[in-house]
């Protein structure tokens, strides 16, 4: 046999959390075909003698949805070794679409996504009217990466509805079948699941709750149904978990009645009506009556990155600002460098929200000892000596000042770190319990989304570095972590023919330098359709980045191939997986 490419020499990492090995691994087409001690030929040979290879990265909580229609190399996502991405997550998403409602989706989606309007208005084509043809839309483009999608509550709402369901009115027995008959053909057409948003941070760009977010048990168990009627399917919630809405108590019928796995975002937050060690309880409870619910958790801090170009910033509701915001870059510049601008901007109060963001805009604002000034090798685990507090302490001036001026440097690309959620006590301590619970899957990158505001679509990246590398306690073996962004994420929608590297499998690899691996400053680019705004983040340390037997990044830098496809349903195992662990999926 002559492989079409051949692997030789690396430590391989196989994705099933079984200890490394030094091995060959032989390529024809899309899979791998051969692993072990190889002496065959091949048209192409990589070495990767002292380099780690593992399985491509499968990212279940993104938003592509409106990019995955014009961008083939689907960044930020694929920098980071992922060669699988799930949207359509949180409720949000395109399809089904009616002509008249395509203005409002964009809204919605800028609102909930913080992904720029004018963007998506001059990036998608709508082409499409309903899931499937959604579906068949994207398999238009050539891509990087593989794409599997989620049939969102929000489109489907509006389109049954109108605006009775935009405006989260109640729906009635016959919308609700409806409903559910939508979704099942979404999933038939290929989808992997279903996803609904129930939290008041989750609005449009004019202030409305995300259709769905006050939806009762009977409109939630009614849609969810279809899962059970198409045969497969997730389905996936954001929700702020109030006590009174009772949510682990549905999400626990629900998955016992159709058999489906249901997961939720995880986070730890002062928002949040329950506290995250009681989140992961509730669900065990549930699922020791037969439930199959799995928590999302991020591996470090959710929250923003603030500066003069991103979205937000500690001086984002003061008047002076407010004045300037919508002038160009270059103008913004001049009244920042003019020190009656600053002394002025900085004499200032932030003007009220009138929003259920008026706590966050308040922190934002004032409490700097949660702030981290963000340097070359910004540790993502900052410490208390290391916030903004702290450091305009030991220079002698207030932290506005501080912030003010450190947002300066290089042309005013400073950069501050607001972990707002999912950093309790100022540590990522507590996740450790969670990153190595079986109930818990690693997720929450938001890839393609929070453009001016979140930069996690480099999360896995971080894992290797921060979690496995570098952290001082707690760190999470190799194999480990692997078989946790590999195999677990892919098992979790079915897609049993990834994130392992074995005979059969899909030939999804990256071939890394896990010494070198670090991740470079965010910097904010105007790269999107229409000039849009989006926070971008590389890394060093990927050697190679193979999809379906096909190099797409060599060094980090894009090959121009585009072996990726769209994902139409659940993926079988391959049959001749060497690995009786690896072969049940």
């Amino acid at each position: 046999m002559i492989y079409d490419l051949k692997i030789s020499g690396g430590f391989v990492v196989d994705g099933t959390g079984a200890p490394g090995q030094r091995m060959d691994i032989g390529i024809v087409g899309d899979r791998i075909v051969a692993v072990g001690a190889l002496t065959e030929a091949a048209l192409e040979e990589i070495d990767a003698t002292d380099r780690v290879v593992i399985p491509g990265f499968v990212d279940i909580h993104t938003h592509y949805d409106g990019q995955a229609t014009w961008d083939p190399e689907m960044a930020p996502s694929s920098w980071h070794g992922v060669t699988t991405v799930v949207m359509g997550n949180c409720g949000v998403g395109f399809a089904p679409a009616a002509p008249d409602r395509r203005e409002w989706l964009v809204g919605l989606m800028e609102g909930v996504e913080d992904i720029p309007g004018s963007a998506l208005t001059e990036g998608m084509t709508w082409d499409w009217e309903s899931f499937p043809e959604y579906l068949d839309a994207l398999e238009k483009l050539d891509r990087t990466i593989d794409v599997a999608t989620q049939v969102p509550h929000g489109a489907v709402r509006a389109y049954v509805m109108g605006e009775r369901g935009a405006a989260n009115e109640i729906p009635t027995e016959t919308e609700i079948a409806r409903m559910s008959v939508i979704v099942e053909e979404g999933l038939k057409a290929g989808a992997l699941g279903f996803s609904t948003s129930r939290t008041v941070l989750h609005k449009s760009i004019d202030g409305e709750l995300v259709p769905g977010t006050t939806a009762s048990k009977d409109e939630l168990l009614g849609i969810g149904r279809a899962l059970k009627r198409a045969g497969h399917g997730v389905f996936e919630m954001a929700s702020d978990l109030l006590p009174e809405w009772h949510e682990f108590e549905w999400m626990g019928d629900l998955s016992r009645e159709t058999g489906a796995p249901v997961t939720f975002t995880a986070l730890e937050s002062p928002i949040k009506g329950v506290p995250f060690v009681e989140q992961l309880s509730q669900m065990r409870e549930q699922n020791a009556k037969g439930a199959r619910i799995v928590a999302q958790i991020s591996m470090r801090g959710t929250g923003l990155i603030l500066g003069w170009q991103a979205t937000f910033h500690p001086f984002s509701q003061r008047a002076s600002w407010k004045a300037i915001a919508e002038k160009p870059w270059e103008e913004k510049w001049r009244h920042l460098c003019d020190p009656s601008f600053r002394a002025q901007l900085l004499s200032e109060r932030g003007e009220p929200t009138g929003s259920d963001l008026q706590l966050i805009a308040d922190l934002m604002e004032s409490a700097f000892s949660m702030q981290y000034e963000m340097r070359p090798g910004f540790d993502y685990e900052p410490t208390a000596e290391q916030s903004i507090e702290r450091c305009a302490g030991d220079a002698g001036v207030s932290p506005e000042e501080y912030a003010y001026d450190f947002m300066m440097r290089d042309g005013g690309a400073g950069m501050i770190y607001f972990p707002l959620l999912n950093y309790a006590n100022g540590n990522l301590d507590f996740l450790e319990p969670a990153l190595n619970s079986d109930d818990c899957v690693n997720s929450l990158s938001d890839g393609g989304a929070h453009c001016g505001t979140i930069c996690d679509a480099a999360a896995t990246t971080f894992m290797l570095q921060h979690w496995v590398r570098d952290r001082s306690h707690g760190r999470l073996p190799l194999e480990y972590a692997i078989k946790r962004q590999c195999r677990d994420t892919a098992r979790l929608y079915g897609l049993m023919d990834r994130g392992v590297l074995d005979k059969g499998y899909l030939a999804d690899l990256n071939i890394i330098d896990l010494e070198a691996m670090a991740l470079n400053l965010p910097t904010v680019a105007f790269d999107l359709p229409a000039g849009g705004r989006r926070l971008l983040q590389t890394a060093k340390g990927y050697d190679c980045t193979i999809k379906s037997g096909k190099v797409t990044f060599r060094n980090s830098t894009a090959t121009g191939c585009f072996p990726g496809t769209v994902i139409r349903g659940p993926q079988p195992a391959p049959v001749a997986a060497s690995h009786p662990e690896s072969a049940i999926g």
